[in-house]
């Protein structure tokens, strides 16, 4: 089976307190006098207490528009990807050149050639890597990049392939849109990315990684929730779709299917050692735990990444994979599930063995 080999997360070096940027938006994105106490409300019940930026505050009130926002995308976006890709292959004792795939995935901008593409001569990977850039799944593209890198390492059993996030959220900011929708986005989302770096079940390093093996994956597409979640994107960039109806959507849906994929392999969510999952928002989290029943610890480092850096769109889960390896790894043999929500709306699963 797949194994991860490692997982690196990075930051930008800007980093706020959650009130410094409420009234940097206030000040930047100013809502009707009637709705400025909605804002302060929904920054101080978000549970984000900081957040790493690309920019300062100051100079988000300097770019001139989607073009300008995007230029800064890719500048930017290559470094943090250097970070995350250089810091996950030293972590693995992997060279640069041992990489078969790159599966890279955003949705915070757009990059022809991709960011890998600008990427791989700067870090050494070699000219035949195969590579697949990745558009569209935003929040859950971090756990369906993983699914896929996985289906990739099922046929090449003895090669080494790596997912790449970058997501930089605070460029989709929309200084003229006032709705609740995207005041919501200005309190959750912030800036990061990661690399992890798999190997398949005949590498010849395969037994010496601590990181676990991918049992098994599902996707799932909810029909008739096109509008729950994703972008509008226009002259000014991408306008957060962001539904009030998730938490329910969470509860209707999402939590079926872990129980049923669950019991697929002869699992319930008691049995589950570490729950890997995407930071949505606080009642997105809620909705999650109390339909699958889950008691205090089970969620406790996807809240702390919350309160600690945001939600970072598809890097998020890949940040939580890591602090999962790094401050309470499961008991070896033992099951954990990796899950994200986005775009579609949908819901992708990975189950893990430790």
């Amino acid at each position: 089976m797949t194994r991860v080999a490692a997982v690196h997360g990075v930051l930008p070096p800007y980093r706020y307190e959650q009130g410094e940027i409420t009234e940097a938006l206030a000040a930047m994105c100013p809502p009707p006098d009637t709705q400025r106490g909605v804002l302060e409300r929904l920054h101080a019940t978000s549970t984000v207490g900081t957040r790493h930026l690309v920019l300062p505050l100051e100079h988000y009130r300097e770019l001139s528009g989607f073009g300008q926002a995007n230029d800064l995308f890719i500048e930017a976006g290559v470094g943090l990807a250097e970070q995350a890709l250089t810091g996950a292959l030293a972590a693995a004792g992997l060279a640069p050149e041992e990489v078969d795939l790159v599966i890279s995935t955003s949705v915070t901008g757009i990059a022809a050639p991709s960011l890998e593409a600008r990427l791989a001569g700067r870090v050494g990977l070699r000219p035949d890597v195969k590579r697949v850039p990745i558009f569209g799944l935003g929040c859950v593209a971090g756990a369906a990049g993983l699914a896929r890198l996985h289906d990739y390492l099922l046929g090449h059993p003895d090669q080494v392939a790596v997912l790449l996030s970058v997501e930089l959220c605070s460029l989709t900011l929309q200084r003229t849109d006032t709705s609740v929708q995207n005041m919501v986005a200005g309190a959750l989302f912030g800036d990061g990315a990661a690399a992890l770096v798999a190997v398949g079940r005949d590498h010849s390093r395969h037994g010496e990684f601590p990181g676990p093996q991918v049992v098994a994956t599902r996707s799932r597409l909810y029909p008739g929730t096109e509008r729950a979640l994703g972008w509008d994107i226009g002259d000014s960039g991408f306008k957060i779709v962001l539904g009030a109806e998730l938490p329910e959507l969470v509860r209707l849906h999402v939590g079926e299917d872990v129980r049923s994929f669950l019991a697929e392999h002869d699992l319930k969510p008691p049995d589950v050692t570490a729950w890997v999952a995407h930071p949505g928002g606080p009642k997105v989290l809620d909705a999650l735990s109390e339909t699958l029943g889950l008691d205090a610890q089970a969620l406790e480092l996807t809240r702390r990444s919350l309160a600690q850096v945001g939600n970072l769109s598809s890097a998020s889960v890949l940040h939580i994979l890591r602090d999962t390896l790094a401050l309470r790894p499961p008991p070896p043999g033992t099951p954990g599930l990796l899950l994200a929500m986005g775009p579609g709306f949908c819901s992708e699963l990975v189950l893990l063995r430790w």
